[in-house]
């Protein structure tokens, strides 16, 4: 998850590196083809900081990892149902559709998804937190914010017990189980991502720790 600082103070903020390391989703092709995803709103870990006037030490990312529960997700659970999925002619992308639920409220997002030749799967969306009803988080007087914009990629593959090899088995039926960080306890399938830079980031414009 990416996001930007802004405000006049920007400079005393850090861009965060942020990995959610708690999710799990199943992605079914077939003649209604579905894409749903559940994330551990907990599961929020800082890996690294860049810009303002100090590194960020063990302190700090455990301070921001606290206010991101307790102030912006709200220890609420995340959830995406997809309302529409379109393979293109080759297989290669997906098209989605669907709503997505934070902190309680739920709103429509698109986005695609672009799937390589050994199974894995990627994307990126961009999400304005205040269509959810979040606000920005803000310090020093509202001199340092956190940009509503916020840009989240992901990288995920089929976890190992999956005989499933994408593009070409998007034009059959298939339930894939998607591996992602460490997973959440299984409904039918275990998602279970190594992290990776397509993780979530987020800037810390004052989410807790030193500027």
């Amino acid at each position: 998850m990416r996001t930007e600082r802004t405000g006049a103070a920007a400079k005393a903020g850090h861009d965060l590196l942020i990995h959610v390391i708690g999710w799990e989703a199943t992605l079914e092709v077939g003649d209604d083809s579905s894409i749903v995803l559940e994330v551990d709103p907990t599961s929020l870990r800082v890996r690294d900081g860049t810009g303002g006037m100090q590194p960020l030490g063990y302190e700090d990312k455990a301070s921001i990892e606290q206010t991101i529960d307790d102030e912006v997700l709200l220890r609420r659970n995340i959830e995406f149902r997809s309302t529409s999925v379109q393979p293109d002619a080759d297989g290669g992308r997906l098209s989605v559709q669907g709503d997505l639920t934070l902190v309680g409220q739920t709103c429509p997002i698109a986005f695609d998804l672009l799937v390589g030749a050994e199974g894995t799967i990627s994307g990126r969306v961009v999400l304005k937190q205040s269509n959810w009803g979040i606000k920005p988080y803000s310090a020093l007087f509202g001199a340092l914010q956190v940009a509503d914009d916020v840009v989240i990629d992901a990288v995920s593959q089929p976890t190992d017990d999956s005989d499933a090899v994408l593009p070409r088995v998007l034009r059959d039926r298939a339930r894939l189980p998607l591996v992602g960080p460490r997973g959440l306890e299984p409904m039918r399938l275990h998602a279970q991502a190594e992290p990776t830079h397509a993780g979530e980031e987020l800037d810390h414009a004052g989410l807790g720790g030193r500027t």
